[in-house]
């Protein structure tokens, strides 16, 4: 009966185990200084069919952050649909918590700012939370097409303490041509 109890005990606390997305940004997130252009210099994601292909669901190359007068932000980003690279924009509302928003995006939920300097580079990621470890993206974003290694090397350590199985790295003109590649 000992062994039922804590079976079941473990089972409950493994069930239920979400995400931990670790942060380093302030937590008074200032969203007018990450406005402007960005080009997405690397992807990562849980599941390998996210960003697989060019038409995988969350191979999105962000373009622009345009915040609100509320504080949201509004992301311009590029996607490959129906033959061609496709412009679409999405609504990250603020919430409590620091550096999170809540996005309506295919299953994904909340986006994650983990790091940014403002100036050079932003790592975010892109969360199912109905579906912990099945449905996380994340992204370095760099304001220049210039590769910073020492800023890659941040981004690959952030990443080792989640769940990613597929990496994409993009050399400057790739990620100029955004859907092209």
């Amino acid at each position: 009966m000992k062994c039922l109890v804590l079976a079941l005990s473990v089972a409950l606390v493994c069930g239920t185990q979400a995400i931990f997305v670790p942060q380093t940004v302030p937590e008074d997130l200032d969203v007018q200084k990450v406005a402007g252009m960005w080009y997405s210099m690397a992807m990562a994601a849980s599941d390998i069919a996210l960003l697989n292909t060019e038409r995988a669901p969350l191979r999105v190359f962000v373009k622009e952050l345009r915040p609100t007068p509320e504080d949201n932000l509004e992301i311009v980003l590029h996607r490959w649909e129906d033959g061609s690279c496709a412009e679409r924009k999405i609504l990250a509302e603020k919430t409590e918590v620091p550096a999170e928003f809540k996005i309506s995006y295919l299953d994904e939920n909340k986006l994650h700012v983990l790091d940014t300097d403002y100036e050079n580079y932003m790592f975010l990621c892109m969360e199912n939370a109905a579906a912990p470890g099945q449905g996380l993206a994340c992204q370095y974003l760099a304001r220049t097409l210039t590769v910073d290694e020492g800023v890659m090397e941040q981004f690959n350590t952030a990443l080792k303490l989640l769940p990613i199985h597929i990496w994409l790295r993009f050399t400057p003109t790739q990620a100029e041509e955004r859907c092209l590649v």
